[in-house]
This record gives structure tokens, C-alpha cells and sequence, in this order.
């Protein structure tokens, strides 16, 4: 009974004002992917809850070195080789820029914890967790395994090593859905006691937007949207062969995929190719308010990834009440029930998206009430407050587990 009592006083004594250092190699307004902004919504939801955050990221020169934003202390550093053309030199001289960082800080502040976001910091993240003796919570995105289907060159093996070096060091792991659980055990043999699920958020905001105005060329016409950086794991050569699947068979099919990435020329070419122009449109990056516009706008929103991690692109949709197909692989399967806030897709099959794509065309009142399921059940289970809330669980679960250690 007393360690029962001993265990509450400790959690009470730990139900405070935390010093938290986050680690991310993009942060808004540098947006390359979908990590930045999940550790926006976290950091933000954080601070709001009191919380004493400070993100450590990457500067390009243009943006302040340091700015305040929605209570999060933002330190942007230039990576010591900035002009490095090879990725790695420049992720490893973005990780020396952090460790200088955060020694200075933390001769001001005292952490309590490092919380760092993929491989591409890991190295920062490491040297912090020794040079401070702090707990290292490490969430995982994505594996470099998952998103090439296996390791098939030495950079793929590079990272592949990074990421198993991380998730070792790591005193406790965080993915957002089982099947990246799963995969996390499965590649790295990592301890299931030390990978928590929690799964991504999203900032919730129904405003509507008028887009025609921002897009004239889509007026009047019915279209189908996605989104996504345009990499192949995204599944966008889905979209391009459901569309000459269309064309073949005289059907009225419009889409306008959106997002940047180093796929986007080759797939624009290929719909030239294809002669597919009227049918699919990649119009390249958006903004917020731009990509909210398109959703409102469309009929229909598809996610045809073949590998997907969570999918946060997916619950902007279904956020946004939109009846929305997306690929039964990885952690997409989990955000919608079949026929209920959502229809499955075969990974890869251009002829499931069509008949699914149909499905919702022809009957409007069903996809109507899909929209409406989903929207509810992302309002309920997927916003920050949640999130945060299980982050700051798994934090001070660490801290206990690093207090037992030291005792």
C-alpha cells in the first residue's frame, strides 16, 4: 500500500509546469511534410495547457532566429554546412547546429525532457539526452522500410540505421497508429512496453472558404481532390491509371490532386503523355486556406496511399464533413469503418477507386451521411487537447520510470 501512496505522491509532484525541448527539422511557416505540422499542433496545445515549450528547428535566414509563437518558444539554427548539396551533410550539419543551440539554452533553462521527431534529428537528440541527463521520448513518423517496401540502397540503409539507432536510445517511443506499433516491433525488435499509440491531431476549424475565386479554371466543374506530397508511397499513379480507366470507359471524372514533391514533374508529364489533361490536374503546392477551399469544393475527397503511417490529410477531410475514400493499408484502414465514415480502397487498384468513386456518385444522400460520421468522429477522438493530453501521460510516465532508475 505505501508504494501505492509513493507512486500517486510522485505523479502529484510531477503534475507541473514542464520544461520541454522539441526537436523537428521543420516547423511552420517551413512546411515540407506533415510532421511539421503535427509538432505545431502539439507544441501549441502544449503551451496552452501551461507547459514551458521550446522547439528547436531549422532557419533558412529569412526567418527570425528566435519568435514567439502561440506561447512556444521557436529557435531556428542554420545548419553549419547550409550550402551542402547532400542531404545527409546537411541533416548532420542541422543536427550540430542543434546541440550548440540547446547547450546555450540550457544554461538558462532546465529540461525536463527531449522529445524528438524522426531520425532526422536523432543525432541532436542523443547528444542532448547525455550532455543533460534527460529522458529521450522519440516519436516516429514514417520508416524508411515502409515508405520504400523494403531497403534497397545504401542511403535507404543509412537512414534505416539512424532510425534504429534512435528508436534504441530512446527511453520511450510514440507512433501514431498499431500497424506503425507493429512495424516499429517487427523491424527493430523495440520493447512493446516502450512504444505508446497516439495518434495525430488536427486543428479543427469549419470555416468555409469561396474557391472559386483562388482556382477560376475549376468552376462549374464537378471535381474529385487529393493531396499529399507527391512521392510514389502516396499512390497518386492510382489516381492517373483510374483516370484513363475513366477516359476508356467515357465516364465524366475530374481530379485535382494537390502538394509538392520530387514526383510532381514526372506525373505531370505523364498525364500529357496520356492525353489525360481534362481528366486529372496536379496543380502543385497550396496553402491552408487554399486547400480548404478545394475540399469544400469537391465532391469527394481519395487517399490511395500504399503506404501511410497515419494520414492526416485523410482527417482534414473527414473533418470537413467530405465523403472520403482512402487505401486499406497502414494507418489509414483505422480512420473510417467501410460503408460507414468512409469507403476502402484496394492499395494500387485503380478499378476499386472507381467503383468506389461511383458508390458515392450515385447515391449522394449515403455519401451525405458518411461525411457527417466521419466529421463526428474525428471531432471526438483526433483534437490536440486529447493529444497533448496522452503526450504529457507519456511524459511523465517516463520521468517516473527515469526517477525509479535513479533511486
Amino acid at each position: 500500500m505505501n508504494n501505492v501512496h509513493t507512486h500517486i505522491a510522485e505523479r502529484s509532484q510531477l503534475n507541473r509546469q514542464l520544461n520541454i525541448l522539441l526537436l523537428s527539422w521543420e516547423y511552420p511557416p517551413n512546411v515540407v511534410g506533415g510532421l511539421s505540422r503535427h509538432v505545431y499542433g502539439l507544441s501549441a496545445q502544449l503551451a496552452e495547457m501551461g507547459h514551458h515549450v521550446h522547439v528547436i528547428t531549422a532557419g533558412n535566414g529569412s526567418l527570425p532566429a528566435f519568435e514567439t509563437i502561440k506561447g512556444v518558444n521557436v529557435h531556428r539554427v542554420i545548419p553549419l554546412n547550409q550550402s551542402d548539396p547532400h542531404f545527409l551533410t546537411w541533416i548532420a550539419g542541422l543536427n550540430l547546429a542543434m546541440s550548440f543551440k540547446v547547450k546555450t539554452l540550457s544554461s538558462k533553462v532546465k529540461f525536463d525532457i527531449v522529445h524528438a521527431h524522426d531520425w532526422l534529428v536523432g543525432s541532436a537528440a542523443i547528444t542532448i539526452k547525455e550532455l543533460l541527463s534527460i529522458p529521450l521520448l522519440t516519436t516516429i513518423h514514417a520508416t524508411e522500410h515502409g515508405r520504400n517496401n523494403g531497403i534497397h540502397n545504401q542511403m535507404q540503409q543509412f537512414i534505416h540505421e539512424k532510425e534504429m539507432q534512435i528508436i534504441h536510445q530512446s527511453d520511450q517511443i510514440i507512433v501514431c497508429s498499431e500497424y506503425m506499433r507493429e512495424e516499429i516491433m517487427s523491424l527493430f525488435h523495440s520493447d512493446i512496453k516502450k512504444v505508446a499509440v497516439i495518434p495525430n491531431g488536427i486543428l479543427q476549424s469549419e470555416q468555409t472558404h469561396n474557391n472559386e475565386e483562388i482556382f477560376p479554371f475549376i468552376q462549374n466543374r464537378k471535381f474529385i481532390f487529393s493531396l499529399g506530397r507527391i512521392v510514389k508511397e502516396k499512390g497518386f499513379e492510382t489516381i492517373i491509371e483510374a483516370a484513363a480507366l475513366a477516359k476508356q470507359m467515357g465516364k465524366d471524372i475530374y481530379f485535382v490532386v494537390a502538394g509538392k514533391g520530387p514526383m510532381l514533374e514526372k506525373y505531370r508529364k505523364l498525364v500529357t503523355d496520356l492525353n489525360l489533361d481534362h481528366y486529372v490536374t496536379f496543380i502543385g503546392y497550396v496553402n491552408d486556406e487554399e486547400r480548404s477551399a478545394l475540399l469544400d469544393k469537391s465532391e469527394l475527397a481519395v487517399f490511395p496511399s500504399l503506404y501511410e503511417p497515419f494520414g492526416i490529410v485523410a482527417l482534414e477531410a473527414l473533418l470537413r464533413a467530405k465523403p472520403t475514400i482512402v487505401s486499406n493499408t497502414g494507418g489509414l484502414k483505422g480512420l473510417v469503418k467501410h460503408l460507414q465514415s468512409g469507403l476502402l480502397m484496394i492499395p494500387g487498384d485503380p478499378k476499386s477507386l472507381l467503383e468506389n468513386i461511383e458508390l458515392l456518385l450515385q447515391n449522394p444522400e449515403k455519401a451525405f451521411e458518411m461525411g457527417k460520421k466521419g466529421q463526428q468522429i474525428v471531432k471526438s477522438l483526433y483534437g490536440w487537447k486529447r493529444i497533448a493530453s496522452q503526450t504529457v501521460q507519456v511524459i511523465e510516465d517516463t520521468l517516473l520510470l527515469e526517477k525509479t532508475k535513479t533511486n
